[in-house]
């Protein structure tokens, strides 16, 4: 959407077509006209429609028989979202949306005006240069709704690994607090096996999801349960979530297995 509104800012009226509603698919189309790049792009969206279209259109019963009957053709499932932004979605998903920006910023002049934002000698190859991140990203593995998974219980994490944190004191505030984890044998020795490191994956799934960004940790924070108790130290973490911020406290004593039979 953001990219959009950069390729949407003071585009011409020739340009974005006079009766099309869609003007990034105009501006898409007229640019594929001398862009080889965008003029694959938009043969792919073309299919992408034609086959959204022809699942509306088709009986819902029919639909699963010809999955069961197809196996080498599959109907890309397309969210509404992604139905809206297919173009700018399409030349990321194929890698070349960098350059096709870049084309356009090379060639402003046919197709914005003096004071559009891709048309500044600044600003224009920025957001090519930006873009070229995204473009690097495989799009395999789109995260939806039903792909979110919870995390496990405080109880049931320290159950599975008798995990020790080693804290370390950290000196930048900047810096994300580490979790030192060690495997506990029975000797008393530590190890570094694939079930320290997948202890450490628990660890660090008891503060951060996949829904959630980590904004800030620190560990031996003092929290008071009750007034004739004593303070519990414990690791705080600051979380950002697409709506709200979240506070997370997790006792020490929890987090190195050694609660017994505490409250």
């Amino acid at each position: 959407g953001v990219v959009e509104a950069c390729l949407l800012h003071m585009l011409k009226r020739r340009a974005a077509g006079f009766l099309r509603t869609d003007k990034v698919a105009a501006l898409f189309t007229k640019v594929g006209k001398t862009c080889p790049i965008a003029g694959d792009v938009c043969k792919k969206v073309q299919e992408l429609q034609q086959q959204v279209e022809c699942r509306k259109n088709q009986p819902s019963g029919q639909e699963p028989l010809k999955r069961q009957g197809s196996t080498t053709s599959k109907t890309p499932v397309l969210t509404p979202q992604a139905i809206k932004h297919i173009w700018v979605r399409t030349a990321l998903i194929e890698k070349v949306l960098d350059k096709i920006v870049q084309y356009i910023v090379d060639n402003c002049s046919k197709y914005y005006e003096k004071e559009a934002l891709l048309a500044d000698p600044v600003c224009g190859p920025i957001l090519a240069s930006l873009l070229v991140g995204p473009c690097a990203l495989e799009y395999t593995k789109l995260k939806t709704a039903d792909h979110y998974w919870t995390d496990p219980s405080a109880d049931e994490l320290v159950q599975r690994h008798r995990i020790q944190g080693v804290h370390g004191r950290q000196d930048s505030p900047s810096k994300r607090p580490a979790l030192g984890i060690r495997k506990r044998h029975s000797s008393g020795s530590t190890s570094e096996d694939p079930f320290a490191a997948s202890a450490r994956e628990y660890v660090e799934s008891l503060h951060q999801n996949s829904r959630t960004h980590l904004l800030y940790g620190k560990n031996n924070v003092l929290v008071q349960p009750k007034d004739d108790l004593e303070a519990i130290p414990g690791y705080l973490s600051l979380h950002q979530s697409a709506d709200n911020l979240t506070l997370k406290w997790t006792p020490n004593q929890l987090m190195n297995g050694t609660l017994g039979d505490s409250e």
